[in-house]
């Protein structure tokens, strides 16, 4: 189901979650033999935070990260970009995720349609200046989005790329205002897709057609084998981010 994103009340201030980010991502780097499993920062952030206070940004492009953190917050938001470029075949799996999970799908959408931003910008704005259409397609309205919560979960993995490779388990996100969970930040491509298929949820179409990673359709390509999986986004481009986790 789709929902409309509403502003919480009676928020923590930045000061006290930041100093709950530090602590927490301390105590769950530290569990032995290795830092905590993706399950126990699922579980500590149910411990702090109530279901209402989180959510999940999810790309469609699987539904492990959104099955994971139903399994300590049942009911939790699921946050999807509908930048109104998406492919086919992400519509579809984002209607399984609504449809299967235990979730609440909302559909983030910018303050312009598609057909509004070309009127003002130009047609292909995508072409011309990938990181402008990002900002008001991506970075905005998530920003807008997450003004609701204290906590939000991404699937942001330290082997997608060399910007990613220190990601935290858990970071206060001082640009969005809300602590960061990244309980899957030690996961391999291939654990990802083990988990969806061990627990049987939506995996998009793409994937077994050479897309690992996949974005809006104008700007992603399929991936050769042996290519960084993320090099079919804004392929023969500087770009490597849209800006949601810089």
């Amino acid at each position: 189901m789709s929902i409309h994103v509403t502003i919480g009340t009676g928020r923590r201030s930045g000061a006290d979650l930041a100093a709950l980010a530090a602590c927490g991502n301390a105590e769950l780097r530290s569990r032995q033999p290795d830092e905590a499993s993706p399950a126990e920062v699922v579980a500590w952030v149910a411990e702090n935070f109530a279901v209402s206070q989180a959510a999940v940004a999810c790309s469609m492009a699987d539904a492990a990260l959104p099955h994971l953190v139903a399994q300590g917050l049942p009911g939790v938001d699921v946050l999807f970009l509908d930048t109104g470029y998406h492919f086919l075949e992400t519509a579809f799996t984002r209607d399984e995720v609504a449809s299967r999970l235990d979730v609440a799908v909302v559909d983030v959408k910018p303050e312009q349609s598609v057909r509004e931003q070309d009127a003002e910008f130009g047609a292909d704005l995508f072409a011309r200046d990938p990181g402008l259409c990002c900002a008001r397609r991506k970075v905005e309205p998530l920003q807008r989005a997450l003004g609701g919560y204290e906590v939000w979960f991404t699937g942001v993995r330290r082997d997608e790329a060399p910007t990613r490779a220190a990601t935290e388990l858990v970071v206060w996100d001082e640009r969005n205002g809300l602590v960061k969970a990244n309980p899957v930040a030690a996961w391999s491509f291939d654990d990802l897709i083990d988990y969806a298929t061990e627990h049987d949820v939506p995996v998009n179409p793409l994937i077994a057609n050479g897309y690992p990673s996949i974005g809006c359709a104008p700007c992603t390509r399929p991936v050769a084998p042996g290519e960084d999986p993320r090099s079919g986004r804004w392929a023969g481009l500087t770009k490597t981010e849209c800006g949601l986790h810089v």
